[in-house]
């Protein structure tokens, strides 16, 4: 069992078990945890950017347009720039997403919206990018305008490729963008993102190899201040493709490996994925990922900000 110990004045107050793999060559080649089935949520967005592209006819495009395409951004002002530089290039409008509205996850871009008399609009949902994508990809291929259902020919498409990417037939659920989402093991994602840390360094499908360079050059348009993807990023020690998904998932690719690795926290809670990410690339892929001096994702502070526990990983295997 590989867990993650939530403690406060030493004494445990929360135990989260998670799992992680490590992928090469479409193989497991490495292990934390027991075998888990779960969602893939956000964690597909480069996958579902690649077959909008497609359907675009795979169209030349800056890499800051391609990151926040496979973004869960926090809609800052640069986000928000470039997801309208990407609506009008393929000239949709913004008010045609289909994504729904939420407050910006960065606070500061929430509280100027509020300040300015503003509403918050689909363009602030942190997957605005991927809808923008899907938006133009259906208005090129003459489809309903709707792109969210299942039996939509974009989402049929997407699923298609994931089907080839992932060597599995998935399950469905809907995401909290609308559009659906993908059940599978944990060694289905990581054969994904295999692919994507090799399209990285030229080998493979080139315009997943443009995502992934453009996803690990603009760490900070995927994610956003604040998230922990972006700190993870900031760390990394060599070329590093990072992307959470909901419920504590997260999905990284490491290009001079080849290797993908995976991790999931088994209750969904998002505190303890910090130390699972930071553990399985300690154990799975060493010397990959080497904290910031900042980094704070492992203390517990009460409400003043005063530190009052710690998180820590507990393995009773090894890989």
């Amino acid at each position: 069992m590989a867990r993650v110990i939530q403690r406060r004045g030493g004494h445990a107050e929360g135990v989260h078990p998670f799992s992680a793999v490590s992928v090469r060559e479409g193989r497991v080649v490495g292990r934390l945890g027991p075998p888990v089935r779960t969602t893939w949520r956000s964690a597909a967005k480069p996958f579902q950017l690649r077959t909008s592209l497609g359907v675009l006819g795979d169209p030349s495009l800056p890499p800051e347009e391609l990151a926040v395409g496979a973004a869960s951004h926090t809609a800052e002002p640069r986000h928000l720039a470039v997801v309208r530089a990407v609506l009008g290039r393929f000239g949709v409008a913004e008010e045609q997403l289909r994504c729904a509205a939420h407050a910006p996850l960065y606070r500061p871009a929430a509280d100027a919206v509020v300040r300015a008399g503003g509403a918050f609009s689909d363009i602030h949902n942190n997957c605005s990018g991927k809808h923008a994508f899907m938006l133009a990809a259906t208005r090129a291929g003459g489809w309903g305008s709707d792109y969210r259902a299942r039996t939509h020919p974009l989402q049929a498409r997407i699923r298609a490729g994931l089907v080839t990417l992932c060597g599995a037939e998935p399950d469905h659920g809907i995401d909290g963008c609308g559009v659906p989402t993908f059940v599978l093991p944990l060694a289905a994602f990581g054969r994904a993102w295999e692919t994507l840390s090799v399209a990285w360094s030229g080998d493979g499908d080139p315009v997943l190899g443009d995502i992934a360079r453009a996803m690990q050059t603009h760490p900070e348009l995927v994610s956003g201040a604040g998230r922990l993807d972006l700190d993870i990023a900031r760390g990394a020690q060599e070329p590093l493709i990072v992307k959470i998904g909901a419920q504590a998932l997260h999905c990284l690719a490491l290009p001079e490996r080849r290797l993908a690795v995976i991790v999931k926290v088994h209750s969904g809670d998002e505190s303890a994925l910090a130390t699972a990410t930071r553990t399985a690339l300690d154990t799975l892929a060493p010397g990959a990922f080497q904290p910031q001096p900042d980094w704070d994702w492992e203390t517990v502070r009460n409400v003043a900000g005063v530190p009052v526990g710690d998180r820590i990983a507990e393995l009773d295997e090894r890989p």
